[in-house]
């Protein structure tokens, strides 16, 4: 990667990302290309034209694909898994009747927020995402109701955790770089994110929901929606607990040191369980027994549950690597450093600058938490020089511009984009810009806070 470029380089840099990503939208929207093909020949043709050696650039998309894979397949997998059974046990239809009767049937999208917000608080988006999806399509089916109006506002309850606050993962990455406080960093962001999550989830989906036309027939819900009505609905508190397993123990992993000393067995073994795969497999496992054994379901029935569900998957996960691909073609090429590089240039706030970092770097690899560990990384060094900037609203900031504008390159782009059945522009006119009103809103609410605090 380029550690210096000359002006007019940068420059060219800067407009070959622009002309590719135009491209992509082009070929995806307008052609109908294939969009694994698409990514992949133009991640190859970015690397070409800038002037990347040949004999790297089939090694950097693989690296790409591979990284983003290695943990998004498993994390798809088994969440599919224990969406299924959570749908044929009747967990999801419970789950949705108890939201339907507590809030209404024209407030959903209020519970959606509230339920993405919680269950987002300990996971990676991908995690909450498959953990909640099938929960979305049943509300959706009982209040035949738009897609967008009760996903929408889902997506970014956990976007806003998964980027403002701790005890999320990528936050405390941030909260560590700037020595901030985490107890002060959670006030903060609460403060800044409820009101961010309702501005970008219920208000802007019920805006924009009458003006997106979606395919009734949509076959990643079927998978999660047909199942046998002879079955007696599990309790609703043992749903929960089954779903939320996974959330709980995701939790007690990030706080190891808590239950035992660094570096012994004890914590090495709660680390391990608190990881997502571990803590996915856990649940789908107890799944089998509270979803599906209790269900009355036999082995051989749970066996193909676990296995039909996986196909419609496999063009989601194939999409999902080859964004990590072109993320790391952008990185490779030096043109994720060039975006940076214009950042530093502007002379202007530490609170605004680790958002413009943080929002280059988004922009170009398509990774939150990637933008997140690497603008606090630029950005730290300088804070220890300022004075009368909090560390904990830089870390809030950086969060906020590592939000910014999701497309392409971002796994979460073609997750949603494939599960709620939507086209590119749909995905566009709904997820890109719910991100980019949580990126400039939290932005401006964190912004207000330091004139206060």
């Amino acid at each position: 990667m380029h550690t210096a470029l000359v002006p007019s380089h940068g420059t060219f840099l800067l407009l070959s990302a622009l002309c590719s990503v135009i491209v992509l939208i082009v070929l995806i929207a307008r052609y109908k290309a294939n969009p694994f093909i698409a990514l992949m020949s133009v991640s190859i043709a970015l690397a070409m034209v800038t002037g990347m050696p040949m004999q790297t650039i089939v090694q950097s998309f693989e690296a790409g694909v591979g990284g983003t894979l290695g943990h998004i397949a498993v994390v798809i997998g088994l969440g599919t898994m224990l969406g299924k059974l959570l749908a044929e046990s009747g967990g999801a239809d419970q789950i949705a009747h108890t939201l339907i009767r507590f809030f209404g049937e024209k407030r959903v999208h209020w519970a959606m927020v509230a339920i993405g917000f919680v269950v987002g608080l300990p996971v990676f988006f991908e995690v909450g995402f498959v953990l909640l999806i099938p929960i979305a399509f049943t509300v959706a089916k009982r209040t035949r109701t738009s897609m967008v109006l009760v996903g929408l506002p889902m997506v970014a309850g956990l976007s806003v955790v998964h980027g403002l606050v701790p005890p999320h993962p990528a936050a405390l990455m941030a909260v560590a770089a700037y020595h901030a406080d985490v107890g002060k960093t959670v006030f903060y962001a609460l403060i800044v994110g409820i009101p961010t999550a309702i501005l970008a989830g219920p208000l802007y989906a019920k805006l924009i929901a009458p003006h997106i036309h979606l395919d009734p027939e949509n076959p990643m819900a079927e998978e999660f929606l047909e199942r046998d009505a002879k079955i007696k609905l599990p309790s609703f508190s043992l749903t929960m607990a089954t779903v939320l397993l996974p959330v709980v123990l995701m939790m007690i992993g990030s706080w190891a040191n808590v239950f035992a000393a660094p570096n012994t067995l004890a914590n090495q073994l709660i680390q391990m369980i608190g990881s997502a795969d571990i803590a996915l497999l856990i649940g789908v496992l107890i799944s089998f027994i509270t979803f599906g054994k209790m269900r009355g379901f036999s082995r051989d029935t749970i066996l193909k549950f676990t296995n039909e569900c996986l196909a419609p998957t496999a063009t989601i996960t194939l999409l999902i690597g080859a964004g990590g691909g072109f993320g790391r073609i952008l990185q490779d090429s030096g043109t994720a450093m060039a975006i940076v590089d214009v950042a530093l240039r502007a002379h202007i706030s530490l609170l605004l600058l680790a958002w413009l970092v943080a929002a280059a770097v988004r922009i170009a690899t398509g990774s939150a938490t990637v933008a997140m560990t690497t603008a606090a990384g630029i950005i730290a060094p300088f804070a220890l020089h300022v004075h009368g900037v909090q560390p904990e609203l830089l870390a809030i900031a950086t969060g906020a511009g590592s939000l910014v504008f999701s497309h392409v390159n971002d796994g979460a782009f073609w997750l949603i984009k494939e599960y709620f059945n939507m086209t590119v522009v749909q995905t566009f006119k709904t997820w890109t810009v719910c991100e980019t009103i949580i990126s400039l809103v939290a932005l401006l609410f964190t912004l207000g806070l330091s004139r206060v605090v």
